[in-house]
C-alpha cells in the first residue's frame, strides 16, 4: 500500500524524513494529509517497509516502528510517536493551532498512552482487512 505521490528523501534531501507504516490503512490515511499541513515542503516520507530505512538509519528497528512512527529531522535527530507530532506542531506553520495541546507541560503524560493505545489498535480501529497478514500483528 505505497502512496507514490508523498515526495521522498532522494526528491527533498534536506527534508525531515516522516517514516511511517506503509502497509496501514489509517496510518497511511493521516499522513496522505501530511502535505496540506506542510505548505513549505519541509517534509519527505517513507514507508517503515522500505529497505532503504535499514540502509539510511540502521538504529531504526523494524519493531519500534510497528509500534510508533518516527520522523528524522534534518539534523539527524529523532522524534518518535507523540513527540514527533509535537515536534511538527513547531515545523509546519499551518499546525501552529496545535501546540499549545501538545507543549503544555505535562501533557505527555496524556498524550503518550493515547499514541500507545491507538497504535497498537490502528489496524482494528481502520477496519483494515490484508491480505498481506500485517493486520493480524496488532490484533
Amino acid at each position: 500500500m505505497k502512496n507514490t505521490s508523498l515526495p521522498t528523501p532522494d526528491e527533498r534531501p534536506n527534508a525531515d524524513v516522516v517514516v511511517y507504516d506503509g502497509d496501514c490503512r489509517m496510518c497511511t490515511a493521516q499522513v496522505s494529509k501530511l502535505p496540506w499541513w506542510d505548505c513549505q515542503g519541509k517534509l519527505a516520507y517513507m514507508s517503515l517497509h522500505d529497505p532503504q530505512v535499514q540502509t539510511r538509519w540502521p538504529d531504526l528497528t523494524h519493531e519500534r516502528l510497528m509500534q510508533e512512527m518516527c520522523i528524522v529531522d534534518s539534523q539527524g535527530q529523532r522524534h518518535w510517536g507523540p513527540e514527533a507530532i509535537r515536534y511538527l506542531t513547531g515545523r509546519l506553520r499551518r499546525l501552529w493551532w496545535a501546540a499549545p495541546a501538545l507543549h503544555f507541560p505535562g501533557s505527555m503524560v496524556v498524550w503518550r498512552p493515547l499514541y500507545r493505545w491507538i497504535a497498537k489498535n490502528r489496524y482494528r480501529l481502520s477496519g483494515t482487512h490484508c491480505d498481506e497478514g500485517t493486520c493480524s500483528l496488532h490484533r
